[in-house]
C-alpha cells in the first residue's frame, strides 16, 4: 500500500497570520518575502516598492515535518504553489516537495466546501491523506467521506497560533493507525 500523503498548507499551520501583529507566537521568527504571488496581489505598483509579506515560521517545524515524512509522502497544498519550495521549506528545512497545482479560480463552492477540498480528492487519487489547514470544516469533513473510498484526515489549525505538539501527535497517531 502506498504511504499516505501529508498535504500542507502554509498560511495558518506553518505561518500563524491571524496571531496580533505584535504577539507573535513563542518558537517563531519573523521573516520579510516577496514572493511572486504577493507581488501579483499589487497590480500597478513597482516591485521594489511592493511592501514584503510578514511571515512567521518556527524552524523546528521542519524536523517536526520531516520525522512524519518517514510515514507520509509530504505536498504542499497552499495557494503559495511552488513558491512555498523557495520561501517556506528552505528556512524551516524541509526539502522540496511536490505542490498540488490549482485551478486558476477559487470558486465559492454552493455545497460549503472550501474551494481547496475537491481538488484534493482529486489529486490524492484514492490514496490515504492527512491535510492540515485553517479553512477546514464539517462540511469538508462530510463531503470527503463521501466522495473519497480511503481514509481520510482534515485537521483544522487556528491560524492564530499555527501547528501545535498535539497536532504533530494527531497526524502521527493517523498515520500509524493506517
Amino acid at each position: 500500500m502506498n504511504r499516505p500523503l501529508l498535504y500542507l498548507d502554509v498560511d495558518g499551520p506553518l505561518n500563524p497570520y491571524a496571531a496580533k501583529p505584535h504577539r507573535r507566537p513563542a518558537g517563531y521568527a519573523t521573516h520579510r518575502m516577496k514572493p511572486e504571488g504577493w507581488i501579483a496581489q499589487h497590480p500597478g505598483t513597482p516591485r521594489a516598492y511592493v511592501k514584503p509579506l510578514r511571515v512567521w515560521l518556527n524552524p523546528e517545524h521542519g524536523s517536526r515535518l520531516r520525522e512524519l515524512g518517514e510515514r507520509y509522502d509530504l505536498v504542499w497544498a497552499t495557494t503559495w504553489g511552488a513558491e512555498a519550495n523557495t520561501f517556506i521549506g528552505p528556512v524551516i528545512g524541509l526539502p522540496r516537495l511536490p505542490v498540488v497545482d490549482w485551478p486558476t479560480t477559487h470558486d465559492i463552492r454552493p455545497d460549503g466546501t472550501f474551494w481547496k477540498t475537491r481538488h484534493l480528492v482529486a489529486h490524492a487519487e484514492g490514496r490515504p491523506f492527512a491535510w492540515v489547514d485553517d479553512d477546514l470544516d464539517d462540511t469538508d469533513r462530510a463531503f470527503v467521506a463521501s466522495h473519497h473510498g480511503s481514509p481520510a484526515l482534515l485537521h483544522h489549525v487556528d491560524a492564530r497560533i499555527g501547528l501545535l505538539d498535539t497536532d504533530f501527535a494527531v497526524l502521527d497517531s493517523f498515520a500509524r493507525a493506517l
